[in-house]
Parts: C-alpha cells; sequence; structure tokens
C-alpha cells in the first residue's frame, strides 16, 4: 500500500481586503448648518421672508382658492373632459384647496402676529376697530371657505336628492367667498404692488370666463333637452 500523503490546504492566495476609514462628514454637518444660518441672518433672510409672508401669503391664498374654483368648474365639464379626466380635475381640485386653506391660515397668522389685526377681528366678523368692513369680508370670506371645504370633503353624506341639492347650495357658497376675499386683498392692506393686482386681475377673468362657459353650456343641454322632449311628444 503508498503511504498517503496528507497534503496542506491551500493558503489563500489574497488576503482579505480591509475597510478603509473614510472621513465622515457628520461631525462637519452642524458646524455647516450653524454657518448657513449665519450667513442667512447677515443677509437678512428672516426679515425678507416675513415681510413677504407679511403682503404675499394673502394673495398667494386667493390665487390657491382661485385655482381651486377653476379646476371645480372644469371638473363638472361633460362635453369636453371624460369620466378619467374629471376625475384627475376633481383630485387637482382637492389638491389646490388644501393649499389655499393652508395659505389662508398662514395669512391669518402672520397677520395676527404683527398685530395688523386682532385675534377677535381674525375670529369675529366686523369686530375690527379700524376697518371693520373690510377685514370682515376676509374672515366671513375665511368661514365660507371652510364650509365649502368640510361640505366637499363629506360630499357623500348628501347621497339623496334633496340632500345633494342641499350640498350644491352649500358649495356655491365658494363664488360669494372669493367675492369678498377678492375685495379684502385689493383694499384692506397696503396698495396692491403690481404683480399682486396683476394676480387678481388674472383670477377674476379665469373665474369670470369660466362661470360664462359653465351657464352657456348648461343652457345648450336645457335646450337641448326641450329638443328631445318636443320631439318625442
Amino acid at each position: 500500500m503508498s503511504r498517503m500523503q496528507t497534503l496542506p490546504r491551500p493558503r489563500a492566495t489574497r488576503a482579505r481586503a480591509r475597510p478603509q476609514l473614510r472621513p465622515s462628514a457628520r461631525p462637519a454637518l452642524p458646524a455647516a448648518i450653524l454657518l448657513l444660518l449665519a450667513v442667512a441672518a447677515r443677509a437678512g433672510v428672516a426679515e425678507r421672508t416675513q415681510e413677504f409672508l407679511d403682503f404675499g401669503a394673502g394673495v398667494l391664498a386667493l390665487v390657491s382658492l382661485t385655482s381651486t374654483v377653476l379646476w371645480g368648474l372644469a371638473a363638472t365639464d361633460r362635453r369636453l373632459l371624460g369620466s378619467a379626466h374629471r376625475l384627475l380635475a376633481q383630485g387637482v381640485h382637492r389638491g389646490l384647496a388644501v393649499a389655499g386653506l393652508g395659505f389662508l391660515a398662514l395669512h391669518i397668522w402672520v397677520k395676527v402676529a404683527e398685530d395688523r389685526t386682532s385675534t377677535a377681528a381674525a375670529a369675529v366678523p366686523f369686530a375690527d376697530n379700524t376697518q371693520p368692513l373690510l377685514i370682515g369680508l376676509g374672515t366671513m370670506a375665511g368661514y365660507l371657505f371652510v364650509a365649502v371645504a368640510v361640505t366637499g370633503a363629506f360630499r357623500s353624506a348628501f347621497s339623496g336628492v334633496g340632500s345633494s341639492r342641499r350640498w350644491r347650495a352649500l358649495h356655491m357658497a365658494a363664488y360669494p367667498a372669493w367675492g369678498a376675499a377678492l375685495v379684502h386683498g385689493l383694499h384692506a392692506g397696503r396698495p396692491a404692488a403690481g404683480w399682486a393686482t396683476a394676480a387678481y386681475a388674472l383670477c377674476l377673468a379665469g373665474v369670470a370666463g369660466a362661470l360664462a362657459l359653465r351657464m352657456r353650456s348648461r343652457l345648450r343641454e336645457e335646450r337641448a333637452g326641450r329638443g328631445s322632449r318636443g320631439g318625442a311628444s
């Protein structure tokens, strides 16, 4: 018998690569944040942001709520839009409503925080000491927009025929609310800047045009319905 030779185990030809220690940026992150805040404070970013919010949050709220009204009108169109497009329009309509209410809350908070108006005047219509009518219109518009948003969120509760009519009547409050907000925005604060006036003018033209198209479409539908009933008789 041949003597069995025990072969030595082959050694690993390649040594395991040792993990390389990479320099971490975490210790420098707080210093970078502090440096950024110092530069922003030096440049007056906080004051400029506050100034923009003082006069811009209301404009953003009105533009968002105007877009909400326009997309709401588009979501009811059955002549040009299919069911899928109407669903998309309804989604955009609801998203813009949430954004508009957010800007509205920010606008109210900034005005109260800077003593432009009182908390009582922001909560109770026509309770402001200096501009009761104009501030009151803004307060009323805010309440109406919130009521429209709540009824829109709980539309399923108005599923009956009579309840559906009440829901439409409540949802139509968005139009007087929008008009009151427009008057409030134009005359309650300082004279509007050129871009703000242009934004208000576009809002007015957009809603007026959409309402005119909607009324024209309804008149055509009513005439077509009368014609079909007359032909059937």
